[in-house]
């Protein structure tokens, strides 16, 4: 009636040989000054004005919530190829790749309804009218 337990190695089979991802406090003190500079930056470049036009200005945010996403994946969300066997990674790729499709679909809809639709009359020159 007593069954044989052996509970010297309880717990490793867990990651079938994968590494573990540990987390620590350096990772995400580093995680959070970098969110925090990657914040300020932007802030900076548009409240101060330093760059000549706001097209320039937008790009260049653009560029920094790109870094930003791809840090707080890596220190927050502990996002690596090690981890579950690449599938975390693979899900990532195959949401950017749906909303890639989504955001360029929309607007090339949103472009073409624009471009198509019938003229609206001028409203100040319809004042003008009898």
């Amino acid at each position: 009636m007593a069954a044989n337990h052996n509970h010297a190695h309880h717990g490793d089979d867990h990651f079938d040989g994968e590494q573990d991802f540990h987390v620590s406090y350096k990772g995400y003190a580093t995680g959070f000054i970098l969110s925090v500079i990657l914040t300020a930056i932007p802030f900076w470049l548009v409240m101060a004005k330093v760059l000549p036009s706001p097209k320039t200005t937008g790009f260049v945010i653009l560029g920094f919530a790109a870094v930003q996403m791809v840090v707080h994946m890596v220190y927050f969300l502990h996002m690596n190829p090690k981890v579950e066997g690449g599938w975390s990674l693979l899900a990532l790729l195959f949401t950017v790749a749906l909303v890639v499709i989504m955001l360029a679909g929309s607007v090339w809809v949103m472009y073409h309804m624009n471009t198509n639709m019938m003229p609206m009359p001028d409203p100040a020159a319809m004042r003008h009218m009898p």
